[in-house]
């Protein structure tokens, strides 16, 4: 191991809510903390209410008294950076401004020990620029705590392009001493989390942008179909418009403009509207005493069918088969080399969500993907409007029949569910082969920064690269602006596993 050991002096800088997050994990896995701000008092009031977090905590049986009282002795506020002369680690967690970083890390090297590992809890801002103008580049990493940062237990530790093997991992090591579960990361924009999770909100905005759903639908299809924690307009309401539209905005800028990561207009203009969300009492949704719980679309009860046929494998939904039996419902079951569907005794037919359209077709309604079939309590139906009542009315009934609620939406290619995930498996995989991160740890970080029910990596090692790139490629041919190309790594995966 070569995390800093408990006897050194950690310090941070910026005592707002994440540096004073990070201030309390340091603190209570044993270090002298010492928390600095340029603001005259707000290192004091920090310090303060640390201690309060603290109390709280023996409070509730989940810290010793006298642990309580050893960590508050050892945490200090630091009127000046000359204070920190003695520190082993500083963490800056101050406005994300290129400039005052630098400013701020260039005048921290004059004060500590050429030893003291440097490292920003920047989540916009290049780890490379911001070190860019230090004497010792090599000594500056980033460590991206997550907030609340005592409660969530991942850190991103982002190596810059000077950034050494050994202070790499002496930050690794530190994080993981202090009870976290830290992630190694090259210096991309948006590391891990805020790179990957863009689709997650985009494919939202997008269904709704297309009028194919309302924000509560695809709310409650994200949820209660893809066993996601929250469903992307809750969860954007609650981090704050402004705040994931700037993330949003500064990963596409990164990336030259790239359209797999283009911002939503919806999303700029509720922004511009004021509606931020929780903190401003509406965003999506109204907030505060009176307001209406949103409510999504349910099909009403009808009757299933008597039987279905099913041609070919189902693919991801073959598990339905053996759930429709246990309904009551009789299945014929035949191979057919032209593809893989269930046939309605109308004659329409049920097709998993592929990136076709209904209206491509006589008689075709889709359905969404699921994490499980069986857990799954919601389901999303796709039909035109040239879709006869009779078979849609049907597909609504099976799923019914097998203790679903269902969800209509619109003409939507790839629906909502399988679009989403199909995205965020294709930038794991571009992530994974241009060495941002490895493939355990892009999974482990989403899992535990932002909820995920599966990791992206071993959700399409679970559909099959094949299957993803094919609907990938169904929704280029149909959307244009190339934001639904396939990555040259996911191309890769399908081809070496037979697809083409």
């Amino acid at each position: 191991m070569t995390a800093i050991e408990h006897s050194r002096t950690v310090s941070v800088v910026g005592a707002g809510t994440m540096g004073q997050g990070i201030a309390q994990v340091a603190l209570v896995a044993g270090h002298p903390v010492r928390l600095h701000d340029t603001v005259p008092g707000r290192a004091e009031s920090a310090v303060a209410a640390i201690a309060a977090r603290l109390d709280r905590l023996v409070e509730k049986g989940r810290m010793d008294a006298d642990a309580r009282a050893a960590a508050v002795a050892r945490l200090y506020p630091a009127g000046q950076l000359a204070e920190l002369a003695d520190s082993a680690l500083v963490v800056e967690a101050v406005v994300e401004r290129l400039d005052v970083k630098q400013e701020l890390f260039a005048a921290l090297e004059k004060v500590v020990d050429d030893s003291c590992l440097l490292a920003t809890n920047t989540s916009s801002l290049s780890v490379t620029a911001v070190a860019g103008a230090l004497r010792l580049p090599e000594r500056f990493v980033g460590l991206h705590f997550f907030n609340p940062a005592p409660l969530l237990p991942l850190v991103e530790v982002v190596s810059g392009h000077a950034t050494a093997a050994n202070a790499a991992r002496a930050a690794y090591d530190t994080a993981k001493a202090w009870g976290k579960t830290p992630v190694r990361c090259a210096d991309t924009p948006g590391f891990i989390v805020n790179r990957i999770a863009r689709p997650f909100y985009a494919e939202a905005l997008a269904v709704h942008e297309e009028r194919g759903a309302d924000p509560a639908t695809i709310d409650a299809v994200l949820r209660e179909c893809g066993g996601f924690r929250m469903g992307p307009f809750e969860l954007t309401d609650l981090i704050g418009q402004d705040v994931n539209e700037a993330v949003t905005r500064s990963v596409w800028e990164s990336f030259h403009q790239d359209a797999k990561f283009i911002p939503s207009l919806a999303q700029r203009r509720l922004v511009e509207s004021g509606r931020l969300g929780r903190k401003s009492g509406r965003g999506w949704y109204a907030y505060g005493e009176g307001a209406a719980a949103p409510e999504p679309h349910t099909a009403p009860l009808t009757e299933p069918p008597a039987e279905i046929t099913v041609e070919g494998d189902l693919g991801p939904a073959q598990e339905l088969v053996a759930m429709v039996r246990e309904a009551g419902i009789r299945v014929h079951e035949t191979e057919d080399d032209r593809g893989t569907r269930i046939v309605l005794p109308s004659g329409g037919q049920l097709v998993l969500a592929d990136g076709q359209t209904s209206i491509e077709f006589r008689d075709v309604v889709f359905f969404d993907l699921a994490l499980d079939y069986r857990e799954a309590t919601r389901i999303a139906l796709s039909a035109s409007q040239d879709t006869p009542w009779e078979t849609l009315r049907e597909s609504i009934g099976l799923f019914q029949a097998l203790g679903k609620k269902v969800s209509v939406i619109g003409d939507v290619p790839g629906m909502i569910v399988a679009r989403t995930v199909a995205m965020l498996v294709d930038l794991a995989a571009d992530a994974v082969a241009k060495g941002v991160a490895s493939a355990e740890d892009i999974d482990t970080a989403m899992r535990l920064g932002v909820n995920y029910p599966i990791g992206p990596v071993a959700w399409g090692r679970r559909l099959g690269a094949g299957w993803v790139y094919d609907l990938l490629e169904e929704l280029d041919a149909r959307i244009p602006g190339s934001r639904y190309a396939p990555s040259l790594a996911l191309y890769r995966q399908a081809y070496s596993q037979g697809g083409e």
